[in-house]
């Protein structure tokens, strides 16, 4: 999702216009400059693109989110495990990737995706925890497609929930697999600018724990405060481009609950930016024994509250938020409805500058799990209804 150096300035005031300031009425062609300067961007060649992707800006946070607008997860894929090696990318279902997938994904009018990764399966013995070269590679390759089409792109550490427990029985050994293998993913990544981003910890919890996906124990969120940090102290070890790459901290599960943000310290970092996971409401979004599949407005103080803490506990101080998942399964034809929900969480999330990245494990039809919208058999939008909503947030 890159940005040509000669379109960044008049690019970034078109986003930030969009992320709550207010352009005067009279504007003396502003806006019009403003979106050529889009159209340039969206016209800009792959290679060049691809030219651009090693920049390292010397830009804060703030500014680097307030480019990113609309994301997309290419979920069930790299963080599928059980397999064997390479097959690990299409165990749970998921066709391999290809360039033409992220392209379809980056021309419907995403500018950012994430590219969620589980390690484990691919790591070798302690204390080496060599990561296998194959699957770093097959990453980095389709890292490649995106930052190609001038994306922006996150890769975490997913699903490492079987070894990464974070409490006082384990964190010693789980502290120093983090701080290893983030040191191995920094330095393959480490020429790379700043339309790369490290996400360290995803979801990070003790399964069937005490308020597992609301804030845990004091004992769960120390541990992962200190895992937050090693993760920023493996990252920066690395040197060159790492130094000023955004890196992203998390709550107790990704979790927005009070308990789990207020129990987040915050590194001393100047390159860094919080991730949470929000579905919400829960009960519109998933199927539950109180599931509903109307939005008719009467819930939307649920969304208000949840950006509203975050505003106040981050935003509000400087430090940027993305949402890194968000999503709502299809009820049975409820699309209209998802649409109408899914434009006002974008509106809102859009008033506070925070990109939002719909969690799309590539399942269809009605299910609990059935998050995906792009087919990517077909290289077409399964729940197109629901990708045009999203992208005209933005437009």
């Amino acid at each position: 999702m890159s940005k040509k150096k000669l379109i960044i300035f008049p690019l970034v005031f078109a986003l930030l216009t969009g992320c709550g300031a207010s352009a005067p009425v009279d504007d003396g062609g502003a806006s019009a400059t403003a979106e050529a300067s889009v159209e340039v961007a969206q016209d800009v060649s792959s290679t060049e693109a691809s030219e651009g992707k090693y920049d390292m800006r010397d830009i804060t946070p703030k500014d680097l989110v307030a480019e990113m607008t609309t994301g997309w997860n290419l979920g069930n894929t790299f963080d599928s495990w059980g397999g064997s090696g390479l097959s690990d990318e299409t165990y749970w279902g998921n066709p391999k990737t290809t360039k033409e997938m992220i392209d379809a994904v980056h021309d419907k009018g995403f500018n950012s995706i994430r590219i969620p990764v589980t390690w484990y399966d691919h790591m070798g013995e302690a204390p080496e925890y060599t990561v296998d070269e194959a699957w770093m590679d097959r990453v980095e390759e389709v890292v490649n497609y995106a930052l190609d089409d001038g994306m922006y792109v996150i890769i975490n550490s997913h699903h490492e929930e079987e070894w990464r427990i974070p409490d006082n029985a384990h964190i010693d050994s789980v502290d120093e697999q983090v701080k290893v293998l983030w040191v191995q993913i920094a330095e393959r990544f480490e020429k790379y600018g700043d339309h790369l981003i490290f996400e360290g910890l995803n979801e990070p919890r003790v399964k069937g724990g005490q308020d597992e996906w609301n804030g845990g124990t004091q004992e769960v969120r120390d541990c992962v405060n200190r895992l937050n940090q090693t993760f920023i102290d493996a990252v920066r070890s690395t040197g060159g481009n790492n130094e000023k790459r955004l890196v992203l901290i998390t709550t107790v599960a990704d979790s927005p609950v009070k308990p789990a943000i207020n129990g987040l310290t915050i590194p001393d970092d100047e390159h860094m930016a919080v991730t949470i996971h929000a579905y919400t409401p829960y009960d519109f979004t998933f199927k539950s024994d109180n599931s509903y599949d109307k939005w008719d407005g009467s819930h939307k103080a649920d969304i208000d509250y949840m950006f509203a803490d975050l505003r106040n506990k981050f935003i509000s101080k400087g430090i940027p938020v993305l949402m890194t998942e968000y999503g709502a399964v299809n009820k049975d034809g409820n699309e209209d409805e998802v649409c109408n929900w899914v434009t006002y969480y974008l509106t809102k999330a859009k008033e506070l500058c925070i990109p939002c990245f719909w969690w799309d494990n590539g399942q269809f039809n009605a299910g609990n799990e059935f998050f995906g919208i792009f087919n990517r058999n077909t290289l077409s939008w399964e729940r197109e209804k629901v990708a045009d909503a999203i992208v005209e947030v933005y437009k």
